[in-house]
């Protein structure tokens, strides 16, 4: 691969990353939000390399390593044919970028365990209260107290079918990137079962099952509402719904 050729290369590689890190939000389908200086960071220093490499090129480059090649029986002026394959996602990145994981992911993970708790805040007053798909697991299962029972709870996340009249609403969690991805889920009965990977707002109250406080006790929701949501920028934490999505 002639320099010119390596430059080239590492520009798009480049101006993949500013692409969907500095010019667009796509890069938080892969990454959380504090990972986004780190790409363009990224992205900036590989586009002065390819610009670096261009400008160092000098005159008579290609004949040296020519005379070198028939010298000495070998060519200097490559790399392995293998480094092609770093142009595939450079131009996956500036025309085509994946999609952010969704129901297919989830669907295919069993659910995080969430922490053990000791103690648990009251619930706020107001209806419906909005919650985090982990609190919701913790006070169902772990809370004594069960303040839980009879409150209308809000929570948002995305659609993972299961069949049997029931659906999961699931947050997909990123400690660094996509690679480390896992789910919390929450099951749903009740209404229609929205379409696979939508994101949704659910309201509605604890499926009654086993014993309430103990593990027993089914992570589970009889929804009241089920309405569609646009994906938040902070899709890959397990967040408290965002303002627009708590029902008045």
């Amino acid at each position: 691969m002639k320099r010119s050729l390596r430059a080239v290369l590492l520009a798009l590689c480049g101006l993949g990353l500013l692409h969907i890190s500095l010019f667009s939000d796509l890069c938080l389908r892969y990454v959380k939000e504090s990972m986004r200086p780190l790409l363009i960071a990224s992205g900036v220093v590989l586009v002065l390399l390819g610009i670096a490499s261009v400008l160092l090129d000098r005159p008579g480059r290609d004949e040296q390593d020519s005379h070198d090649h028939d010298s000495h029986g070998h060519d200097h002026s490559g790399l392995p044919r293998v480094a092609w394959l770093l142009l595939l996602p450079a131009l996956s990145l500036l025309f085509y970028a994946p999609p952010a994981l969704g129901a297919y992911t989830a669907s295919r993970q069993p659910a995080k365990p969430v922490a053990e708790r000791a103690t648990f805040d009251p619930l706020p007053a107001g209806s419906p209260v909005p919650m985090t798909l982990s609190d919701f697991t913790s006070r169902v299962q772990q809370d004594p107290a069960r303040d839980i029972k009879g409150r209308t709870i809000l929570m948002t996340g995305i659609v993972t079918p299961r069949g049997g009249g029931s659906w999961d609403l699931t947050r997909i969690i990123i400690n660094c990137c996509a690679a480390d991805a896992q789910s919390v889920k929450v099951r749903i009965y009740g209404g229609d079962v929205p379409p696979a990977g939508a994101w949704v707002s659910v309201t509605g109250t604890w499926h009654p099952g086993g014993r309430l406080g103990t593990r027993s006790a089914p992570v589970a929701l009889d929804a009241l509402t089920v309405k569609k949501v646009a994906r938040p920028l902070n899709g890959y934490q397990d967040a408290l719904p965002l303002p627009s999505a708590v029902t008045r």
